[in-house]
């Protein structure tokens, strides 16, 4: 008795309701993301074997670069209600009589990238729009001892946040005495504890013992 053969078909699948769930996505990040200014010097760190992780929140970095021009950055703490960059801004204007707006610390609260603004100068680099425009006033934090601003924004940062912790980013090519300069303002102000961030080392392989 001859088999019944049932008719074979290809499966099909539909591919529209992952195309339309991407497509919803994409478009929620897009309109929810924000774009992160760019650094107002390159830094190229030098090579290190440690493997440690930068915090994620609760950080003060001092980026040196290879024109010894001192930034800083510092976040807005682990919740963003603590505002520690909204308040360290007012304390900084208190300090030199300059009385920012709440929209000018909300602006400078948002701003996630590494500041070398005198503070004279930071109203004017607040009101700026064009971003193209800001680096123009990234001259470096005056570190002069008549004028050590970057001393302030340590005593403030660390007034307002005391549980943050001090990190030093360094260009391969940053001067020794600049680098002198802020360690000393560092041991000046009670930090005796910082970390050093680097670029990991490259590994090296010998093929030769790997095949032996």
């Amino acid at each position: 008795m001859p088999k019944i053969k049932l008719p074979t078909k290809s499966p099909h699948i539909d591919m529209t309701p992952m195309v339309d769930l991407f497509s919803v996505v994409l478009t929620f990040l897009m309109l929810t993301a924000t774009m992160r200014p760019t650094e107002p010097a390159p830094i190229d760190t030098p090579a290190s074997i440690s493997e440690k992780k930068t915090p994620d929140a609760n950080i003060m970095t001092l980026v040196l670069s290879k024109d010894d021009r001192v930034f800083l950055n510092f976040d807005n703490g682990p919740d963003t209600i603590l505002k520690f960059r909204y308040k360290v801004l007012a304390l900084m204007g208190s300090r030199y009589n300059i009385e920012f707006t709440p929209a000018e610390l909300t602006k400078f609260e948002k701003y996630s990238a590494s500041l070398g603004v005198p503070i004279l100068k930071m109203k004017e680099f607040l009101a700026i729009k064009d971003p193209k425009q800001m680096s123009a006033f990234q001259a470096g934090i005056p570190i002069d001892s008549t004028d050590n601003q970057l001393a302030m924004w340590i005593l403030f940062t660390r007034q307002v946040n005391p549980n943050v912790q001090a990190c030093i980013k360094g260009d391969t090519k940053t001067g020794y005495p600049i680098v002198k300069k802020v360690f000393k303002i560092l041991q000046d102000y009670k930090v005796k504890q910082f970390n050093l961030v680097t670029s990991l080392e490259a590994t090296k392989i010998n093929l030769a013992e790997i095949q032996k």
